[in-house]
């Protein structure tokens, strides 16, 4: 009888055992759902420049000013990714805004360190976007997001935080919740002043010419 007892309890013990084994293995699936929930509170907005454009950004990676407020292009997901970092990505196009070190904006499908830009409230309450990888290495002056007084985009290191270049009034569509974009590395020589962004696949300067600015474009003049 004592044998008999002491096998059931064996067996009992051993079902309990295993039933907390797969308890356990069954455990760590639910974190993985969660980790997939957005978890990033942005907003969708418009970036109406104080030149009187609204900024845009083509599905074929075109960045430049538009009087169209209307337009689905003028849509872009200001997503949080570090204290006052945000990403800025086109709705429709699905593309990230970035900046090389050469001052040149463009375009990409990936999420990079590029792509990265602080956000700012001007004295005057308009919002300002600098790089936060690139700047002026003598002055240590920071390179802005800027439009021209014809809606062309510039080059970050032309524009000046006191002109209407780099004045953007963001215009909320609605508050969504996203999930943390995925951050790639881009290679050392990629991140060189000389050869930043020159072998990538993206229109430099927003899809427009790289030449030909002239003084009031470089100043950043109304």
């Amino acid at each position: 009888m004592t044998r008999s007892l002491g096998s059931l309890f064996r067996r009992l013990l051993s079902k309990d055992s295993k039933g907390e084994e797969e308890d356990e293995e069954e455990g760590p699936a639910k974190p993985d759902s969660d980790e997939q929930e957005p978890q990033l509170k942005g907003i969708v907005t418009r970036l109406f420049s104080e030149q009187g454009f609204y900024l845009q950004m083509k599905p074929d990676g075109t960045i430049n000013g538009t009087k169209d407020e209307n337009s689905d292009y003028t849509l872009f997901n200001l997503i949080p990714v570090g204290l006052r970092v945000v990403a800025i990505q086109g709705v429709k196009a699905g593309l990230y805004a970035a900046m090389n070190g050469e001052g040149f904006l463009y375009t990409s499908d990936l999420f990079t360190v590029e792509a990265k830009f602080k956000e700012s409230v001007f004295e005057n309450y308009y919002v300002i976007y600098s790089s936060t990888l690139f700047r002026q290495h003598e002055s240590g002056r920071a390179w802005y997001l800027g439009l021209n007084k014809d809606g062309v985009v510039m080059k970050g290191n032309r524009v000046k935080k006191t002109k209407p270049s780099s004045h953007f009034v963001p215009r909320p569509i609605e508050v969504c919740m996203y999930k943390e974009p995925s951050l790639h590395d881009i290679e050392e020589k990629g991140r060189s002043r000389k050869n930043s962004g020159t072998e990538a696949p993206t229109l430099l300067n927003g899809g427009e010419k790289v030449v030909g600015q002239n003084s009031t474009e470089q100043d950043g003049g109304s």
